[in-house]
């Protein structure tokens, strides 16, 4: 995957590897349907969903997997045995590509993201 200036969702899955296109579609899927009102978008150079002015939550394929940002540590104690099975580190939550796509989990943790964004949003001093 060369290419680096995507202008939207789209362009990024068809720039992947065939089987990481399909993987990535399902990703794409499960979030969309866990974050309908949610506006798709390419941010540092990853399809990314922005809330309310913030984004909750990026996606990105790479050659041995892809994975889920950020995951913060209240993120990964929430989900700690479904995560079990995948590496988990520095914000990151990493699923193998030859895997099948827990797309509920991914719907899960969608959710969460949002509702972690929407409380600091509603904890942020006026004026900030």
């Amino acid at each position: 995957m060369a290419k680096t200036g995507f202008k939207n969702v789209d362009e990024y899955i068809a720039a992947q590897p065939e089987a990481g296109q399909v993987v990535l579609g399902t990703v794409r899927s499960a979030i969309r349907k866990a974050l309908p009102k949610a506006e798709e978008m390419i941010s540092y150079k990853m399809p990314a969903y922005k809330l309310e002015g913030a984004v909750v939550l990026y996606f990105a394929g790479w050659k041995p997997h892809y994975s889920l940002y950020p995951a913060s540590p209240e993120l990964a104690a929430a989900f700690e045995d479904e995560l079990a099975p995948y590496e988990i580190g520095k914000g990151t939550i990493r699923f193998p590509l030859g895997q099948s796509v827990p797309a509920k989990l991914i719907e899960r943790i969608a959710k969460r993201r949002a509702a972690e964004s929407a409380k600091r949003s509603r904890e942020k001093p006026v004026g900030s």
